[in-house]
């Protein structure tokens, strides 16, 4: 916050801009906020990746069997099988979104700015999903 204050103040006896004076005194903030990121969606999306391949392994799984002659399920009008079937499918997709931000954030660039919004939304998308 006071670094958006002084960002519009003028060059110091040095010209250096504020943006100057700021990556110079916190470029080691940069690199270990990198690797934190990096860490953190590296062991978010190997979970992730877990999950959706037991989803996925449940969702072609029939539950309960299908009929031999016509292959349709067996349980297809009870409650409970509709209901773990579409759970399932929102499981699915859940997880694979996750995976997939957290896979965006291991390859994005980690700029200075991408720490203000860009990095912290794609944390907080990837851990809510």
């Amino acid at each position: 916050m006071d670094y958006k204050l002084v960002s519009n103040i003028k060059e110091n006896i040095y010209m250096e801009t504020p943006n100057m004076v700021f990556t110079k005194h916190h470029k080691d903030l940069v690199k270990e906020g990198e690797q934190w990121m990096k860490t953190t969606a590296e062991s978010c999306s190997i979970t992730a990746a877990l999950i959706v391949t037991i989803v996925f392994a449940a969702a072609i799984t029939v539950l309960g069997g299908s009929n031999q002659e016509t292959g349709i399920p067996v349980f297809e009008k009870e409650v409970a099988f509709v209901i773990f079937a579409v759970s399932d499918a929102i499981s699915l997709f859940t997880a694979a979104t996750a995976l997939l931000v957290f896979l965006s954030i291991l390859t994005t660039r980690f700029a200075e700015k991408d720490f203000l919004v860009s990095l912290p939304r794609r944390l907080i998308i990837g851990l809510c999903c």
